[in-house]
């Protein structure tokens, strides 16, 4: 290229970042590009302004890659003169969550108005999860402060009902509350005046409730008490009043299903003070007879009050309370609404609409209302002491005892209520869309996707300061976009790393036009500075060897945590399973599912046996075990699911959980184990795109004490790709393992491979089966038919155990013949074992002439039932009949070694009167047609 070209080049990316970025990253790239400069560094701020926030972060315990990365975003926030960028690297298990959310909470503690944002919900809110956490631990004030954070996006994609911990910073949620508080006849405004004047003068209250009632006699039982009455109507007009204006103003039905309950719960209580209505009044009638026994110097209006309230008791003016009934229920009704919204009024609003010392004085309120409460429904207090303590306020002088405590906490709770009802007047706001601009232009920090972001661009939408972009590195760059174009953004953090996952394009002509590049990759590429988190603390060291040499040039370094020996986990007993290994399973064969995806069901099968066998293990020792199966093809990862069905749990707080996704589907997540499926087997060494480097970056970084990778050895190594150097590493540094090693693995795999009919995988001496045998077996085709029908998995496993036995030398002492089934001087030869009690494998003795030799091999004819065993001994008869001498007294001769049976082997130039079955050199002889059927182990060779 020359430089004409070059300039065209250049002219051409300045154009898109000042037609994108034009807020700041026009003045980076142009200094990355033009000037040579890795970063701009601002010369008119001091060094090191980031300092005075030193003691906030110290308690995070950060390492000093993780303190410069967030010192120079914050050193970045207080800088006026200029706009710029921060990269934060993180590489797999350096903290990087624990960074961005120590960043996010000194931010919040600086009211930096900041939009946080993520291409995915997942990640949302995985780091506002983080946050909110960081911040109810460093709250002083009950849960004040939360109103300073909003989280905003599709609440079902988000799941948010499984996460009870962000419901208070959750904004669908926020505006059902405060739409409560602010509406004007039943939220805060209401309730707090109500509460005053209850507790100002409750017996005018009562006065002017039963001159209401008594123009009311008539009503039905419903309505039995006005003072009541007048109150619980309120409520419920208030709150369809809020309901309907909810739906005029975009509040979705299901967010008042609090409201529902709240109803149907105030009609069970109505009902049941109903019911108990005579024996309340009796009660008090009796209590009343009493006190007037004892009160005879009492005035004539106080017993005309007792008289009243006798005639109530008694039935007469059905339906009224008496003054003690009604203070106490009117005090339960109008305090259960004042501290619904006192809760959530600290709650959900920003710290700027309320101050921390308004906050401490609700707080301080709710104490008075819960503790005048119990008083007010302690047995002890009489009529007439309830009275003297709420409507007297003077100090009667009594001893200190509850009557006098009532007293005062009425007088203090009282003074703070009219204190809060003039220093916080709520927002006049009832309508969805204005409580939701409210809370979005009052917020400090702002979680939500990027394409979210989109609903911050509005008129009257408070500049924000700030952008972090977590998992930069999966947003495509025109993604960047959309929150890149916020009003008044002086700074962005974009924090990730290019070296793993990219934004999922699945056109190819996109891909190769670097559609799914993220802004991210981009400003590496131009020479961008990054801050790099160089100290993992995830995976043990020899998992995170492998990865820290090909992708991160050894500059990554272990954490304490993770050469302590304690780390190292023992899982399961042998090497095989040690912290780092890579299992050979050579016998799988790659097939394409209805998907068109690709899957090894040979794979599936030892996946499914080590999980097992982890299983066994845990539930013996105990232990608690997390367990991630990771493919990179989703027809892999299907098969495994259904292999796993639903024996395991998949829930994290489980003492053993299994969780099977894609690489894609595993970014970000971590578990004790994991085991790969690579799943391409096949001899020119094709493994399609999962030669992807980041693809392969994701899935060999996600184990913290053991990476167990499954995959066919020879294929991955012959690819050329990543595959290759992970293959020669795992046998330089001893970790290569064939799963045949493993007994109950290579048996598992020899079951799959009959089930599936890769019977041309068990045809040789290499096999799974017979690694170690003594013997050499042959088979008829009929052996694998039958073997074939058979679809009960524990039978075929028995066969194939009884084979390895048989193989290795060993015979059954006890073997039981069918009477019926051959008899002569073959039935020598004719051997019959039992499986499973209702089969029967059949097999023979036989001579093989190989490299000038005759040896003894192992014959297998069938498996079939026990009735059918006559019809194949007659055949095997005429067969063996064709012998001769030599070759049935070879066929006989027997020869042990302790406990085994071992085969004889004798010269080729011994003089022989005829052939052996296995010979067969005459091809016109009767008996080479009758062993057409019979194929040996090696006969491809």
């Amino acid at each position: 290229m020359d430089r004409m070209q070059a300039k065209k080049a250049e002219n051409a990316d300045r154009s898109l970042v000042d037609l994108v970025f034009s807020w700041s990253l026009r003045d980076v790239l142009s200094k990355d590009l033009y000037r040579n400069k890795a970063e701009n560094t601002c010369t008119l701020c001091f060094s090191n302004p980031a300092s005075v926030w030193d003691p906030i972060t110290r308690p995070f315990n950060l390492n000093d890659s993780q303190q410069a990365a967030v010192s120079s975003c914050i050193a970045a926030r207080k800088c006026d003169h200029q706009n710029s960028v921060k990269l934060i690297w993180g590489p797999p298990g350096t903290g990087k969550t624990k960074t961005v959310g120590t960043l996010l909470f000194v931010l919040f503690r600086m009211k930096c108005r900041t939009v946080t944002c993520a291409p995915t919900n997942i990640a949302v809110i995985e780091v506002t999860t983080r946050l909110v956490r960081l911040v109810r631990e460093s709250i002083e004030c009950g849960s004040y402060g939360l109103g300073d954070i909003v989280l905003f996006g599709n609440g079902e994609r988000m799941k948010i009902d499984k996460h009870d911990d962000l419901l208070d910073v959750f904004l669908n949620f926020r505006i059902n509350i405060l739409a409560k508080c602010f509406a004007p006849l039943s939220g805060w405004k209401h309730s707090v005046e109500s509460m005053i004047s209850l507790l100002e003068d409750p017996e005018e209250m009562y006065e002017k409730c039963l001159k209401e009632r008594g123009e009311k006699d008539d009503e039905d039982e419903e309505d039995d008490d006005e003072g009541e009455g007048e109150e619980e109507e309120g409520i419920l007009r208030d709150e369809k009043l809020e309901i309907n204006r909810g739906r005029e103003g975009k509040i979705h039905p299901q967010y008042f299903k609090d409201v529902k309950e709240k109803k149907i719960w105030r009609n069970i209580i109505d009902q049941t003070l109903k019911k108990n209505k005579k024996k309340q009044q009796e009660s008090v009638s009796s209590q009343e007879n009493d006190q007037l026994k004892d009160d005879k110097g009492e005035n004539e209006d106080e017993l005309a009050q007792k008289k009243n309230n006798k005639m109530v008791a008694s039935g007469k003016n059905d339906g009224l309370l008496t003054f003690q009934e009604f203070v106490k229920k009117r005090f339960d009704s109008t305090g259960e609404k004042l501290k619904f919204c006192i809760i959530n009024l600290y709650t959900h609003l920003p710290t700027s609409f309320i101050s921390i010392e308004v906050a401490k004085n609700m707080i301080k309120a709710l104490g008075l209302l819960e503790s005048i409460a119990t008083l007010l429904h302690s047995s002890t207090v009489s009529f007439k002491r309830l009275k003297e303590n709420i409507c007297e306020f003077e100090d009667v002088g009594k001893a200190v005892d509850q009557f006098s405590k009532l007293h005062r906490n009425r007088q203090e709770c009282l003074q703070i209520l009219r204190c809060l009802h003039q220093t916080l007047p709520v927002p006049t706001i009832f309508l969805y869309d204005g409580i939701k601009n409210f809370c979005l232009c009052n917020a400090s920090l702002i979680f939500c996707t990027a394409s979210s972001s989109a609903k911050l661009h509005m008129a009257g939408m408070k500049p924000f300061e700030l952008l972090v972009i977590d998992e930069a590195a999966q947003l495509k760059e025109c993604e960047s976009a959309i929150p890149l174009q916020l009003a008044g953004l002086r700074h962005a953090i974009l924090v990730g790393d290019e070296l793993q996952l990219p934004a999922m394009v699945k056109s190819k002509i996109s891909t190769n036009a670097e559609f799914g590049r993220s802004l991210f990759e981009r400003l590496v590429s131009l020479g961008h500075r990054k801050l790099l988190l160089n100290l993992q603390y995830r995976m043990h060291p020899s998992i995170s060897l492998f990865p820290n040499q090909e992708f991160y040039n050894n500059r990554i370094s272990d954490a304490p945590n993770v050469k302590e020996r304690s780390y190292k986990r023992c899982f399961l007993q042998g090497d095989m399973y040690g912290s780092y290994s890579f299992i050979n399973v050579a016998y799988g064969k790659e097939e394409q599912s209805n998907s068109h995806s690709t899957r090894n069901m040979v794979e599936v099968v030892a996946v499914s046996e080590i999980v097992a066998k982890l299983f066994k293990e845990s539930v013996a020792k105990k232990q608690k075990v997390s367990v991630g199966v990771i493919s990179p093809y989703n027809a892999q990862v299907f098969a495994i699911q259904e292999k796993l069905g639903k024996t395991y749990s998949t829930s994290t707080h489980s003492d053993f959980s299994v969780s099977v996704r894609s690489v894609d589907g595993f970014q970000g997540g971590e578990e004790d184990v994991i085991i790969i499926s690579t799943v391409r087997s096949n001899l020119n060494g094709k493994v399609g795109f999962l030669s992807n480097r980041q693809r392969a970056n994701v899935a060999l970084t996600r184990a913290r004490h053991c990476l167990w990778i499954l995959g066919n050895g020879p294929t991955l190594a012959n690819s050329g790709t990543i595959w290759t150097k992970l293959v020669s590493n795992a046998k330089a540094r001893g970790c290569f393992y064939n799963a045949e090693d493993d007994k109950n693995l290579a048996q598992a795999i020899a079951t799959s491979l009959v089930e599936h009919g890769y019977f041309h995988l068990l045809q040789n001496m290499d096999s799974l089966l017979f690694r170690e045998a003594r013997w050499k077996v042959c088979f008829s085709d009929d052996f694998w038919k039958s073997l074939a029908k058979i679809r009960r998995t524990e039978i075929n496993k028995e066969v194939l155990r009884l084979l390895e036995k048989l193989s290795s030398g060993w015979r059954s002492p006890n073997n039981e013949k069918n009477p019926n089934a051959i008899t002569g001087t073959c039935s020598e030869l004719f051997q019959q074992y039992k499986v499973n009690g209702l089969l029967d494998l059949v097999w023979t003795t036989d001579i093989l002439k190989e490299n000038s030799n005759c040896t003894q091999v192992l014959k297998v004819w069938d498996i079939l039932p026990w009735s059918e065993t006559p019809k194949l001994a007659r055949r095997l008869e005429t067969l063996l009949g064709n012998y001769t001498v030599n070759d049935m007294n070879r066929c006989k001769v027997k020869c042990t070694e302790g406990n085994l049976e071992v085969p004889m082997r004798w010269p080729g130039n011994m003089n022989d009167t005829g052939k052996s079955l296995l010979l067969g050199d005459d091809p016109g002889e009767l008996l080479s047609r009758s062993i057409a059927s019979l194929r040996i182990w090696d006969e491809s060779d």
